[in-house]
C-alpha cells in the first residue's frame, strides 16, 4: 500500500473518530449520542481492517471486524432501548432531564 493511501486512510480513520466523540461529548441529545458512539465503532472497525492489511493478515482483521460489528449492534439495540425508556419517562430526549431521575 503505497504511502499516499495509508495517509488518507488514516485521515478517514481520525475524522470518523473525532465526529463521533465530538458527537458523544458535546451533545446533550440522547439520539445524537447514539450516533456518536455508532461513529467511534465505526472508526475503530475501520482501523481494524487497515491493521490487518498493513500486517498482511486480512483474514484476522476481517474476522475480529465482524465480531466487532456484533457486539456493536447489542451495544447499540441496548442504548435505543435506553433512549426509548428515558422519552417515555420524561417526554423528552434531552440529558439534562436524566439527571433526577431515580429508581
Amino acid at each position: 500500500m503505497p504511502g499516499d493511501l495509508l495517509a488518507v486512510y488514516l485521515a478517514g480513520v481520525v475524522a470518523v473518530l473525532v465526529a463521533g466523540l465530538y458527537y458523544l461529548l458535546v451533545t446533550t441529545n440522547l439520539i445524537r449520542a447514539v450516533i456518536g458512539l455508532e461513529l467511534l465503532t465505526k472508526a475503530v472497525t475501520l482501523a481494524i481492517v487497515l491493521a490487518g492489511h498493513l500486517t498482511n493478515k486480512p483474514g484476522l482483521g476481517q474476522a475480529l471486524a465482524i465480531t466487532l460489528i456484533v457486539v456493536e449492534v447489542v451495544v447499540m439495540v441496548a442504548a435505543v432501548g435506553i433512549v426509548l425508556a428515558a422519552y417515555r419517562q420524561n417526554k423528552s430526549v434531552d440529558v439534562r432531564l436524566l439527571r433526577n431521575v431515580k429508581g
